[in-house]
Protein backbone atom coordinates (compact mmCIF):
# COMPACT_ATOMS: atom_id res chain seq x y z
CA UNK A 1 0.00 0.00 0.00
CA UNK A 2 2.88 2.33 1.12
CA UNK A 3 4.56 1.54 -2.48
CA UNK A 4 1.32 2.56 -4.60
CA UNK A 5 0.85 5.50 -2.48
CA UNK A 6 4.31 6.45 -3.39
CA UNK A 7 3.88 5.56 -6.87
CA UNK A 8 0.77 7.70 -7.20
CA UNK A 9 2.75 11.37 -5.40
CA UNK A 10 5.73 10.35 -8.07
CA UNK A 11 3.45 10.67 -10.77
CA UNK A 12 1.55 13.45 -9.54
CA UNK A 13 5.16 15.58 -9.12
CA UNK A 14 6.69 14.48 -12.43
CA UNK A 15 3.05 15.95 -13.89
CA UNK A 16 3.75 18.70 -12.00
CA UNK A 17 7.32 19.03 -13.43
CA UNK A 18 5.76 18.38 -17.04
CA UNK A 19 3.11 20.58 -16.59
CA UNK A 20 5.84 23.88 -16.03
CA UNK A 21 6.10 26.06 -12.91
CA UNK A 22 2.59 27.98 -11.94
CA UNK A 23 1.21 30.68 -14.04
CA UNK A 24 1.36 34.14 -12.96
CA UNK A 25 -1.90 35.77 -12.02
CA UNK A 26 -1.46 37.93 -14.19
CA UNK A 27 -0.69 38.46 -18.08
CA UNK A 28 2.05 41.55 -18.34
CA UNK A 29 2.93 43.00 -21.88
CA UNK A 30 5.49 44.58 -21.75
CA UNK A 31 5.82 48.54 -22.77
CA UNK A 32 8.74 49.59 -24.24
CA UNK A 33 10.55 53.21 -24.19
CA UNK A 34 13.18 53.36 -26.85
CA UNK A 35 15.72 56.14 -27.35
CA UNK A 36 13.74 57.63 -30.38
CA UNK A 37 10.41 56.82 -29.72
CA UNK A 38 7.91 57.89 -27.19
CA UNK A 39 6.72 54.86 -24.84
CA UNK A 40 4.04 52.79 -24.91
CA UNK A 41 3.60 51.91 -20.89
CA UNK A 42 2.75 48.10 -20.03
CA UNK A 43 0.06 46.75 -19.72
CA UNK A 44 -1.78 43.97 -17.37
CA UNK A 45 -4.41 41.43 -18.16
CA UNK A 46 -6.48 39.85 -15.16
CA UNK A 47 -9.38 37.06 -15.78
CA UNK A 48 -12.54 37.54 -14.22
CA UNK A 49 -15.48 35.33 -14.37
CA UNK A 50 -17.09 37.44 -17.26
CA UNK A 51 -13.91 38.15 -19.53
CA UNK A 52 -10.35 39.99 -19.07
CA UNK A 53 -10.10 42.99 -17.68
CA UNK A 54 -6.91 45.07 -18.99
CA UNK A 55 -4.88 47.82 -17.32
CA UNK A 56 -3.73 50.24 -20.07
CA UNK A 57 -3.76 50.04 -23.40
CA UNK A 58 -0.07 51.47 -24.66
CA UNK A 59 0.31 53.98 -27.42
CA UNK A 60 1.51 52.03 -30.23
CA UNK A 61 -0.85 50.26 -32.64
CA UNK A 62 1.81 47.50 -32.79
CA UNK A 63 1.09 47.29 -28.58
CA UNK A 64 -2.35 47.86 -28.75
CA UNK A 65 -2.47 45.00 -31.69
CA UNK A 66 -0.79 42.80 -29.34
CA UNK A 67 -3.64 43.13 -26.76
CA UNK A 68 -6.33 42.30 -28.82
CA UNK A 69 -4.06 39.05 -30.43
CA UNK A 70 -4.03 38.18 -26.80
CA UNK A 71 -7.96 37.94 -26.11
CA UNK A 72 -8.25 36.28 -29.30
CA UNK A 73 -6.11 33.67 -28.73
CA UNK A 74 -7.76 33.18 -25.11
CA UNK A 75 -11.12 33.59 -27.20
CA UNK A 76 -12.35 36.26 -24.17
CA UNK A 77 -13.80 39.65 -23.99
CA UNK A 78 -11.97 42.24 -22.71
CA UNK A 79 -14.56 43.52 -20.17
CA UNK A 80 -12.87 46.23 -18.66
CA UNK A 81 -10.27 48.95 -18.91
CA UNK A 82 -8.92 50.45 -16.25
CA UNK A 83 -6.42 53.11 -17.09
CA UNK A 84 -4.04 54.22 -14.35
CA UNK A 85 -3.76 58.13 -15.56
CA UNK A 86 -4.45 59.85 -18.26
CA UNK A 87 -0.81 59.96 -20.18
CA UNK A 88 -0.79 59.13 -23.67
CA UNK A 89 1.36 55.73 -23.16
CA UNK A 90 -1.12 54.59 -21.38
CA UNK A 91 -4.80 55.35 -22.89
CA UNK A 92 -4.10 55.73 -26.85
CA UNK A 93 -5.30 51.88 -27.28
CA UNK A 94 -8.25 52.53 -26.16
CA UNK A 95 -9.74 53.39 -29.62
CA UNK A 96 -8.74 50.19 -30.93
CA UNK A 97 -9.64 48.24 -27.72
CA UNK A 98 -12.77 49.82 -27.41
CA UNK A 99 -13.37 49.32 -31.23
CA UNK A 100 -12.85 45.52 -30.85
CA UNK A 101 -15.21 45.54 -28.01
CA UNK A 102 -18.13 47.70 -28.18
CA UNK A 103 -19.59 46.98 -24.30
CA UNK A 104 -15.98 47.21 -22.48
CA UNK A 105 -16.80 49.77 -19.59
CA UNK A 106 -13.49 52.15 -19.13
CA UNK A 107 -12.54 52.86 -15.23
CA UNK A 108 -10.40 55.64 -14.96
CA UNK A 109 -10.12 59.22 -12.76
CA UNK A 110 -11.94 62.21 -14.86
CA UNK A 111 -8.69 64.31 -14.85
CA UNK A 112 -8.17 63.48 -18.23
CA UNK A 113 -11.12 66.73 -18.35
CA UNK A 114 -8.78 69.11 -16.76
CA UNK A 115 -5.93 67.76 -19.17
CA UNK A 116 -7.81 68.26 -22.38
CA UNK A 117 -8.09 71.81 -22.60
CA UNK A 118 -4.28 72.55 -20.57
CA UNK A 119 -1.61 70.64 -21.09
CA UNK A 120 -2.48 68.30 -24.12
CA UNK A 121 -4.25 71.38 -25.92
CA UNK A 122 -0.47 73.09 -25.57
CA UNK A 123 1.23 70.11 -27.18
CA UNK A 124 -1.43 69.72 -29.57
CA UNK A 125 -0.52 73.41 -30.75
CA UNK A 126 3.18 73.03 -30.28
CA UNK A 127 3.15 69.64 -32.53
CA UNK A 128 0.55 71.33 -35.54
CA UNK A 129 3.21 74.53 -35.22
CA UNK A 130 6.48 72.02 -35.50
CA UNK A 131 5.09 69.97 -38.39
CA UNK A 132 4.28 73.03 -40.30
CA UNK A 133 7.60 74.38 -39.94
CA UNK A 134 9.15 71.11 -40.95
CA UNK A 135 10.80 70.65 -37.60
CA UNK A 136 9.40 66.80 -36.99
CA UNK A 137 11.76 64.41 -38.42
CA UNK A 138 10.24 61.81 -41.21
CA UNK A 139 10.28 59.23 -38.80
CA UNK A 140 8.29 60.80 -35.95
CA UNK A 141 5.37 62.10 -38.20
CA UNK A 142 3.33 59.18 -38.14
CA UNK A 143 3.34 59.30 -34.33
CA UNK A 144 2.83 62.95 -34.66
CA UNK A 145 -0.26 62.40 -36.24
CA UNK A 146 -2.00 59.69 -34.26
CA UNK A 147 -1.51 62.02 -31.55
CA UNK A 148 -3.12 64.90 -33.60
CA UNK A 149 -5.84 62.78 -34.79
CA UNK A 150 -6.76 61.34 -31.16
CA UNK A 151 -6.87 65.18 -29.93
CA UNK A 152 -9.83 65.54 -33.12
CA UNK A 153 -11.39 62.17 -31.28
CA UNK A 154 -10.78 62.05 -27.57
CA UNK A 155 -13.99 60.66 -26.95
CA UNK A 156 -12.53 56.31 -26.12
CA UNK A 157 -10.01 58.50 -23.75
CA UNK A 158 -13.02 59.64 -21.14
CA UNK A 159 -14.08 56.52 -18.56
CA UNK A 160 -17.67 55.38 -18.51
CA UNK A 161 -17.03 54.34 -15.26
CA UNK A 162 -15.36 57.27 -13.45
CA UNK A 163 -13.07 56.48 -10.29
CA UNK A 164 -13.98 59.04 -7.58
CA UNK A 165 -12.78 57.35 -4.38
CA UNK A 166 -10.92 54.35 -3.22
CA UNK A 167 -12.66 51.20 -2.40
CA UNK A 168 -13.51 47.88 -3.04
CA UNK A 169 -15.04 46.90 -6.11
CA UNK A 170 -16.34 43.87 -8.41
CA UNK A 171 -15.26 44.28 -11.96
CA UNK A 172 -16.06 41.50 -14.39
CA UNK A 173 -17.05 39.50 -11.60
CA UNK A 174 -13.78 40.10 -9.76
CA UNK A 175 -13.09 41.49 -6.58
CA UNK A 176 -10.70 44.29 -7.01
CA UNK A 177 -9.34 47.10 -4.35
CA UNK A 178 -9.22 50.13 -6.60
CA UNK A 179 -7.46 53.35 -4.78
CA UNK A 180 -7.46 56.49 -6.37
CA UNK A 181 -4.34 58.76 -5.81
CA UNK A 182 -4.98 62.95 -6.39
CA UNK A 183 -2.59 65.03 -6.91
CA UNK A 184 0.59 62.49 -7.81
CA UNK A 185 1.96 61.68 -11.17
CA UNK A 186 -1.22 63.50 -12.61
CA UNK A 187 -4.23 64.87 -11.23
CA UNK A 188 -6.22 61.44 -10.61
CA UNK A 189 -3.91 57.94 -10.41
CA UNK A 190 -5.66 55.09 -10.13
CA UNK A 191 -3.76 51.85 -9.13
CA UNK A 192 -5.37 48.07 -7.98
CA UNK A 193 -4.64 45.97 -5.24
CA UNK A 194 -6.01 42.58 -5.78
CA UNK A 195 -6.03 41.15 -2.43
CA UNK A 196 -6.96 37.46 -3.31
CA UNK A 197 -3.14 37.41 -5.61
CA UNK A 198 -1.83 39.88 -3.45
CA UNK A 199 -0.55 42.01 -6.60
CA UNK A 200 -0.33 45.81 -6.86
CA UNK A 201 -0.67 47.47 -10.60
CA UNK A 202 0.62 50.85 -9.70
CA UNK A 203 0.50 52.65 -13.24
CA UNK A 204 3.29 55.39 -13.22
CA UNK A 205 3.27 56.03 -9.91
CA UNK A 206 6.42 53.57 -10.17
CA UNK A 207 8.18 53.88 -12.98
CA UNK A 208 11.84 52.27 -12.49
CA UNK A 209 14.66 54.22 -14.71
CA UNK A 210 13.19 57.52 -14.04
CA UNK A 211 9.86 58.64 -12.71
CA UNK A 212 7.97 60.68 -15.17
CA UNK A 213 7.84 63.74 -13.25
CA UNK A 214 6.10 65.97 -16.65
CA UNK A 215 2.50 66.82 -14.52
CA UNK A 216 3.53 65.90 -10.95
CA UNK A 217 2.68 67.02 -7.89
CA UNK A 218 5.79 65.79 -5.75
CA UNK A 219 4.57 65.75 -1.97
CA UNK A 220 1.06 64.07 -3.30
CA UNK A 221 3.22 61.56 -4.71
CA UNK A 222 4.74 61.00 -1.53
CA UNK A 223 1.62 60.74 0.14
CA UNK A 224 0.51 58.08 -2.83
CA UNK A 225 3.65 55.66 -2.47
CA UNK A 226 2.57 55.72 1.53
CA UNK A 227 -0.54 53.90 0.68
CA UNK A 228 0.98 51.39 -1.38
CA UNK A 229 3.55 50.62 1.19
CA UNK A 230 0.61 50.25 3.58
CA UNK A 231 -0.76 47.39 1.46
CA UNK A 232 0.78 43.46 1.81
CA UNK A 233 1.54 43.38 -1.43
CA UNK A 234 4.16 40.47 -3.06
CA UNK A 235 4.08 41.64 -6.31
CA UNK A 236 4.19 45.57 -8.15
CA UNK A 237 4.15 46.16 -11.45
CA UNK A 238 5.21 49.05 -11.91
CA UNK A 239 4.08 51.70 -15.56
CA UNK A 240 7.20 50.67 -17.04
CA UNK A 241 9.75 48.32 -16.38
CA UNK A 242 9.67 44.82 -14.20
CA UNK A 243 7.63 43.40 -11.93
CA UNK A 244 8.57 43.94 -8.04
CA UNK A 245 8.89 42.92 -5.11
CA UNK A 246 8.07 44.69 -1.57
CA UNK A 247 11.82 44.59 -0.72
CA UNK A 248 12.34 46.27 -4.39
CA UNK A 249 9.73 48.90 -4.18
CA UNK A 250 11.05 50.24 -1.07
CA UNK A 251 14.53 50.70 -2.47
CA UNK A 252 12.44 52.31 -5.31
CA UNK A 253 10.50 54.73 -2.84
CA UNK A 254 14.52 55.14 -0.80
CA UNK A 255 15.55 56.43 -4.19
CA UNK A 256 12.60 58.77 -4.93
CA UNK A 257 12.22 59.84 -1.62
CA UNK A 258 16.09 60.93 -1.73
CA UNK A 259 15.52 62.71 -5.35
CA UNK A 260 12.78 64.88 -4.00
CA UNK A 261 14.67 65.61 -0.88
CA UNK A 262 17.97 66.48 -3.07
CA UNK A 263 15.82 68.78 -5.44
CA UNK A 264 14.53 70.93 -2.41
CA UNK A 265 17.62 70.96 -1.13
CA UNK A 266 20.77 73.80 -2.29
CA UNK A 267 22.88 70.86 -3.45
CA UNK A 268 24.25 71.08 -6.89
CA UNK A 269 22.09 69.55 -9.84
CA UNK A 270 25.01 66.76 -10.56
CA UNK A 271 24.69 65.80 -7.39
CA UNK A 272 21.13 65.24 -7.28
CA UNK A 273 21.44 62.93 -10.73
CA UNK A 274 24.42 61.24 -9.60
CA UNK A 275 22.06 60.20 -6.34
CA UNK A 276 19.55 59.26 -8.20
CA UNK A 277 21.98 57.08 -10.64
CA UNK A 278 23.73 55.43 -7.71
CA UNK A 279 20.59 54.55 -5.74
CA UNK A 280 18.12 53.51 -8.44
CA UNK A 281 20.76 51.88 -10.35
CA UNK A 282 19.70 48.51 -9.44
CA UNK A 283 16.66 49.34 -12.00
CA UNK A 284 18.51 50.80 -14.72
CA UNK A 285 19.51 48.64 -17.87
CA UNK A 286 23.15 48.98 -19.49
CA UNK A 287 23.47 51.58 -21.66
CA UNK A 288 20.60 54.07 -20.79
CA UNK A 289 22.75 56.39 -18.17
CA UNK A 290 22.84 59.46 -21.11
CA UNK A 291 18.88 59.02 -21.04
CA UNK A 292 18.40 58.94 -17.68
CA UNK A 293 20.60 61.66 -16.58
CA UNK A 294 19.21 63.90 -18.92
CA UNK A 295 15.66 62.84 -17.95
CA UNK A 296 15.96 63.39 -14.33
CA UNK A 297 17.86 66.60 -14.98
CA UNK A 298 15.08 68.12 -17.25
CA UNK A 299 12.60 67.26 -14.03
CA UNK A 300 14.95 69.03 -11.59
CA UNK A 301 14.71 72.17 -13.87
CA UNK A 302 11.20 72.15 -14.63
CA UNK A 303 9.41 70.59 -11.76
CA UNK A 304 11.29 70.07 -8.31
CA UNK A 305 13.59 73.23 -8.45
CA UNK A 306 10.84 75.10 -10.29
CA UNK A 307 9.69 78.78 -9.35
CA UNK A 308 7.09 78.28 -6.51
CA UNK A 309 4.25 78.61 -8.56
CA UNK A 310 5.10 76.15 -11.68
CA UNK A 311 5.96 73.51 -8.78
CA UNK A 312 2.76 73.62 -7.37
CA UNK A 313 0.74 73.98 -10.87
CA UNK A 314 -0.08 70.74 -10.83
CA UNK A 315 -1.01 69.78 -7.17
CA UNK A 316 -4.67 71.28 -7.76
CA UNK A 317 -7.29 71.23 -10.78
CA UNK A 318 -6.04 72.29 -14.10
CA UNK A 319 -8.25 74.26 -15.85
CA UNK A 320 -8.65 75.88 -19.33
Amino acid sequence: MKKILFLVLLGLASLASARGPAREPYHLIPGQFGPNSSPDGNSIFLDAPDGLILVDTGRHPEHSQRLLDYARERGRPIVAIFNTHWHLDHTTGNGMVRAAFPRVQVYASNAIDGALPTFLQHNREDMQRRLAAGEIPEARREEVNRFLAVMDHPEPLRPTRPVLRSGMQRIGGRRLQVNLAQFAATEGDVWLYDPATRVVIAGDLVVTEVPFMDTACAEGWRHALDAIASVPFTTLIPGHGEPMDHARFLAWRTAFDNLLDCGASDRAKAECVAGWRRDAAVFMRPGRERLVDSMVGYYLDTRLRAAPEEREHYCRPLHA
